[in-house]
């Protein structure tokens, strides 16, 4: 992986949420620019332990922040740029986290993990 920064408007969502989620497999540092709900730009190096969706479908992006110390959330489409970096994760995430329970090596695996896990298939219904 490159340690060039790459910007989110130049690339489609997907080939950024492929590119996190390759770090994350790897266990790589993720240096991004954030723009927080309240329209504050901030530059974090983050550790990304798990990627997944909530309830209302938004993606979301749990990982170690190294400047607050602890776990934090992020969003997708609030990150401008992100560079991945050589260096490997430095901090364990707590305890109390729930593990990422898959991992997923392209866009289209997460997808298929993410509606397996919201809509289950119906053993009757595969059964009929």
């Amino acid at each position: 992986m490159s340690n060039t920064m790459k910007h989110t408007a130049r690339q489609s969502p997907t080939r950024t949420l492929a590119t996190l989620i390759r770090a994350m497999d790897d266990q790589r540092a993720v240096t991004i620019t954030y723009i927080s709900s309240d329209g504050e730009e901030s530059v974090r190096t983050i550790e990304i332990h798990d990627i997944r969706t909530t309830r209302a479908g938004r993606i979301i992006i749990r990982a170690m922040c190294r400047m607050r110390g602890e776990i934090r959330t992020f969003h997708p489409e609030q990150i401008v740029t992100y560079t991945v970096h050589r260096m490997g994760f430095a901090m364990d995430a707590p305890a109390d986290e729930t593990p990422s329970t898959h991992m997923a090596k392209t866009p289209r695996r997460l997808i298929s993990l993410e509606l397996d896990r919201d809509y289950p298939a119906d053993p009757v219904a595969l059964a009929a």
